[in-house]
């Protein structure tokens, strides 16, 4: 009789983890007790909510936005509710009710079919089937990587998370854009339209600073009082009237920029913006030239930048501050827009790898077929080499070579495929004739990926096989794990591994 396997536990102790159809459904009781909740607060005759929070404080509502913000719901998937009714809150300021309700209704029609193991892919695609987020970004991405320098620096590339619209609204700005900061009294009276404007970026507080705060000062007469306060205003006159001489028409400071200075600009017709955080000054500098100032005192027309226009516009629920036209160094922005930032986080991180594929694909220009047609083609030929070698090297190349089946099949079961079926198609196709098929997601089979454009660089997969070959035998050379009581702070035991 064999040894029982011992259980590894990969997590931290106390790590709660769940997966599965049991997780699925969880996620969907979790937000249908959501929407049990709200759902009789729908309508002109529905019903209010007498909320209770932690401090005492009674809330009567029977807005959606704001029971779902009241309440105190610590399931994580069904926090995206919260976010959904905000976003539609923010977007539209009406229906907050009902975009909970129809989501959590379309949960309760998917949770017989979850029982049922039908894949969670094929659910999602009957009821989102018309858009494809590949399409819509698809060009979006490679017009983003074409405006940056032969360089391809992809840090000029910036991401704005935008909650409400739909992903249709998210925009590709052909320069730097960034959320307007915050503003003081006189900042609606600023001109928010400049071509070909002088910029000016500053790391220099521009606010009426009490100095007699930052010392002890004694005097003997009131005079002497009245003598200091002047020489306050003199200190930041002296440096508004230094940057107005600059003949700077937008003025950017990582510092505060206070409601004196941004009335004396607006007196002017210049733009200000302070308190602009570091990594968007630093590429608006990159961007439109110039240098960021720390002083006031000699601001030489070398210091300052310039760019085709610059405008102040409405996106969505918030005012972006837009620089196009950048002449030093190109760079852009996306806007992403969605309905939860959950969402839009996940396209953040999707779009990352998008830009960073085809800035390879653009470096390097050699080109293989994606959808596992690769991982199919070398295991063919290991499989072909495998048969020329004799011992126990023919075994192990040979299971190398289905190892590598790993890539088509893991497609075809998140797809909600029948993975047998497809990998026994693309075993037939690949040993008849060299060929670049591999798993067609759209349409549930196989298909030339090179003639349906699935491409991905030489670079991405022959880095990938080196780096899982060496993972693998490092892991494999390893016949003992010797640990120190107590190791890791809050850590386990020394068999705690184990069980």
């Amino acid at each position: 009789m064999l040894p029982m396997q011992p259980q590894i536990i990969l997590l931290k102790e106390g790590t709660d983890q769940s997966q599965g159809r049991g997780q699925l459904i969880s996620n969907i009781n979790a937000c249908q007790a959501i929407t049990d909740t709200i759902r009789t607060t729908l309508g002109p005759r529905g019903m209010d909510k007498l909320m209770v929070d932690s401090r005492g404080t009674v809330t009567i509502t029977n807005d959606g936005a704001t029971i779902m913000g009241l309440l105190d719901i610590v399931h994580p998937a069904a926090r995206t509710l919260v976010d959904i009714a905000r976003s539609q809150d923010a977007e539209v300021g009406d229906g907050t009710t009902s975009v909970v309700l129809v989501a959590g209704e379309l949960l309760r029609e998917a949770k017989p079919y979850v029982e049922e193991n039908v894949p969670a892919q094929t659910i999602i695609r009957g009821a989102h089937p018309p858009f494809c987020g590949r399409d819509f970004f698809k060009k979006m991405v490679v017009d983003a990587i074409l405006m940056l320098d032969s360089d391809l620096d992809n840090s000029m590339i910036g991401m704005k998370r935008i909650p409400g619209g739909s992903l249709q609204d998210t925009q590709l700005i052909a320069g730097v854009a960034f959320k307007k900061a915050f503003s003081y009294a006189g900042f609606e009276q600023q001109p928010k339209r400049f071509e070909n404007p002088k910029i000016l970026c500053l790391n220099v507080e521009l606010e009426l600073k009490a100095e007699r705060d930052n010392a002890d000062i004694r005097i003997d007469k009131v005079e002497e009082y009245q003598k200091i306060v002047d020489a306050e205003w003199k200190i930041i006159y002296d440096k508004l009237e230094k940057i107005v001489e600059s003949g700077a028409q937008v003025v950017l400071s990582k510092l505060p920029i206070g409601d004196l200075a941004t009335q004396f600009f607006a007196d002017r017709n210049i733009f200000c913006a302070g308190r602009i955080p570091e990594e968007d000054l630093q590429r608006t500098i990159s961007a439109v030239g110039g240098a960021l100032q720390s002083s006031v005192s000699d601001l030489k027309p070398e210091f300052l930048g310039t760019c085709a226009l610059f405008e102040e516009s409405q996106v969505g629920g918030e005012r972006y501050n837009i620089f196009t036209g950048c002449p030093k160094a190109k760079s852009c922005t996306f806007l992403l827009r969605g309905g939860a930032d959950q969402f839009i986080e996940e396209v953040q991180r999707s779009l990352h790898d998008s830009l960073m594929i085809v800035k390879r694909t653009l470096q390097n220009q050699e080109l293989v077929a994606g959808g596992g047609a690769t991982e199919m083609t070398v295991s063919r030929f290991l499989r072909d080499h495998s048969r020329s070698i004799a011992g126990k090297q023919q075994l192990l190349i040979a299971a190398y070579a289905r190892a590598l089946e790993i890539i088509p099949r893991q497609l075809c079961d998140n797809a909600g495929f029948d993975s047998t079926d497809v990998l026994n198609q693309l075993r037939q196709l690949h040993g008849q004739k060299d060929c670049w098929f591999g798993v067609d997601i759209n349409n549930e089979g196989v298909a030339d990926m090179f003639e349906s454009f699935v491409w991905e660089p030489s670079l991405v997969k022959i880095n990938y096989l080196r780096a899982a070959t060496e993972a693998a035998c490092l892991v494999l050379s390893i016949d003992e794990t010797i640990r120190a009581p107590g190791a890791g702070k809050g850590g386990p035991g020394p068999m705690a591994g184990m069980m």
